[in-house]
């Protein structure tokens, strides 16, 4: 299990949003490549970007950052937010971006993000979005009128890498995470024998006490938990952090 650092652009600036609302952001770097040279060098071993304003239908606009922090950087970059064709995909991975997190499309178009998961073989993550039981896409601004076990249930049998579940009331908010949420999910994924699926927490992460409740499932599934806020407010070290885990 290992610890991944967040950059959330938003207008080519890193930010942080509470329970996703696109008018809820602060900016907490205006320097994206030095934020994320700081993540290389103090040790993480991989780095997650979220594109916020594509996420919002805002193309485009971070395209910039993205390049200059994949080629400053040399750790894995998993990617994720409005990405909605292949062409999207394609682009990305082109781009030297080891993983691609898929929300949207991968409930939109299922047989789309089945046959890119074969193409590109356990380099994609399904997102998991979640909102009283519902999966949310379109920047979390939608239902889908589909629960966890009907996205795990369409993917049993993809070779996508695995998931990526956020708990979005939980998101910037610094309560803490939700273990008994995270089981839940776990259980999901385990029941349907999809034990080489991994899975990587996002949404909640607040103190060192919550990386220790993680250790404590004992499982093999989960990947890592992504440090955002916990980590820009000053509430975790992430040195620290990683000899926890």
């Amino acid at each position: 299990m290992q610890i991944i650092p967040a950059i959330d652009l938003k207008d080519n600036k890193c930010v942080r949003l509470s329970e996703g609302q696109d008018n809820s952001s602060i900016i907490f770097n205006n320097d994206p490549k030095q934020q994320a040279l700081y993540f290389e060098k103090i040790g993480c071993k991989k780095l997650h970007i979220v594109d916020l304003d594509a996420a919002f239908g805002r193309p485009n606009i971070n395209l910039k950052s993205i390049k200059i922090i994949r080629n400053s950087v040399s750790m894995p970059i998993q990617l994720g937010g409005g990405i909605r064709s292949q062409e999207d995909v394609n682009r990305y991975f082109d781009l030297g971006i080891e993983n691609l997190i898929i929300g949207s499309m991968s409930v939109e178009n299922p047989e789309i993000v089945k046959s890119l998961s074969s193409n590109y073989k356990n380099k994609i993550y399904i997102s998991l979005d979640i909102k009283d039981n519902n999966v949310m896409v379109r920047g979390w601004e939608k239902s889908s009128n589909l629960e966890i076990q009907d996205i795990i249930n369409l993917y049993e049998k993809s070779e996508i890498k695995g998931y990526v579940v956020t708990d979005i009331k939980n998101d910037g908010m610094l309560k803490g995470l939700n273990i008994k949420f995270i089981n839940d999910v776990l259980e999901k994924i385990e029941n349907k024998n999809n034990n080489n699926k991994s899975l990587i927490i996002a949404g909640g992460l607040t103190s060192y006490s919550d990386l220790k409740n993680l250790k404590k499932l004992n499982t093999s599934n989960i990947e890592g938990v992504i440090a955002g806020k916990s980590f820009y407010v000053g509430n975790i070290d992430l040195i620290k952090a990683q000899m926890i885990l």
